[in-house]
């Protein structure tokens, strides 16, 4: 577009040209179809041709978030790591979303490069440049001009507006504490950070400057559960309460977060005082393999004193849909499997 300059002969076509591109944004805005379907998953090894992808893409959804382990690439080699990618990017179901579906998404270790990994990854620059191209990311995308790979995205018109906020919980997390206690992986680390200064700035921006009327915040691993001892928000305390203090805050409208990891399903729910609604984490993992499916034995009932519904080991992915006929917007959450199965659902009004 050409700009009106003191020199400009004809200032007012500028200013034509100005008005019809405004016009032209808030058309495009205003047309924008309201997110009515959207799916999630997590966990999907490569190697495991028997995934989901076909699944989620009977759903219709209009968009699709990968929440982290997209691939099974630990490694510092990144020609490796390409490889892995684009094995996953050729499977037929892959494709077969990508056709039907938008695609977003963060990672997690497994994906970063490193398993359980944090800012001391040495790949973690060039593991960035290969999740980007994994995921089509656009040559002025703002994930480019920023470290790390959290990002931002706002769907549908004005009223019916769903944000999507994806943190990237690797590239800026400090070391986890390894735990000397039989049967623990990790104890908390104190003082620890999972974000970096630089994310939580630009996610308290997200918030605070927010009209979207449903947000979700996709978290690869779990806010809310907090009993298990493997990796979580609360092996670092001090970022988990600064989370929760943040979102009690600014109160975004419908907040939900959604995570992934655990290669199990189950959906958690806890109160924090001065948000109006119960803050949910849906949980799910994994798309490809759970615990059932490691050496054929069930799992024992891990506990999780935030837990709603049942803990869920079979292969599964999540599945949002929204109800836009209400003032507030009514939001189903499913946990579903192979076959159409639903493991669990729940619904917030």
């Amino acid at each position: 577009m050409r700009l009106i300059l003191e020199s400009d002969p004809n200032p007012m076509k500028g200013l034509q040209s100005l008005l019809f591109l405004t016009i032209s944004v808030h058309s495009f805005a205003q047309s924008q179809p309201a997110l009515t379907r959207i799916a999630f998953g997590s966990c999907s090894n490569e190697e495991l041709q028997d995934e989901m992808w076909t699944e989620i893409a009977s759903q219709k959804p209009q968009l699709c978030i990968l929440l982290g382990d997209n691939i099974y690439g630990d490694t510092h080699d990144m020609t490796w790591m390409r490889t892995q990618y684009d094995q996953q990017k050729n499977l037929p179901g892959y494709q077969l979303l990508l056709k039907t579906s938008r695609m977003i998404g963060t990672w997690d270790d497994h994906d970063y490069g490193r398993n359980d990994g944090g800012k001391f990854y040495t790949k973690r620059r060039e593991s960035k440049e290969e999740f980007m191209r994994f995921m089509d990311i656009p040559d002025d995308d703002p994930i480019r001009r920023h470290d790390g790979i959290y990002s931002s995205h706002t769907f549908g018109p004005p009223g019916k507006q769903v944000k999507v906020i994806l943190l990237d919980l690797r590239y800026f997390r400090d070391t986890t504490i390894r735990s000397t206690i039989p049967g623990r992986r990790y104890d908390p680390n104190p003082e620890g950070d999972m974000m970096g200064e630089e994310q939580w700035a630009w996610f308290e921006n997200e918030l605070k400057n927010s009209s979207a009327d449903v947000h979700i915040i996709g978290s690869s691993i779990q806010l809310i559960s907090n009993d298990h001892y493997w990796e979580k928000w609360g092996n670092f305390p001090k970022s988990r309460q600064r989370m929760f203090d943040l979102l009690v805050r600014y109160g975004p409208k419908n907040v939900v977060v959604i995570s992934g990891d655990r290669h199990v399903a189950e959906i958690s729910k806890i109160e924090l005082p001065g948000l109006p609604k119960p803050l949910y984490d849906v949980t799910s993992s994994g798309l490809t393999h759970t615990w059932n499916t490691r050496d054929g034995s069930m799992p024992p009932d891990e506990k999780n004193s935030n837990r709603v519904g049942r803990l869920i080991v079979q292969k599964n992915y999540g599945l949002i849909l929204i109800d836009w006929v209400a003032k507030d917007p009514v939001i189903t959450f499913e946990i579903r499997g192979q076959g159409n199965a639903v493991w669990d659902k729940l619904v917030v009004r």
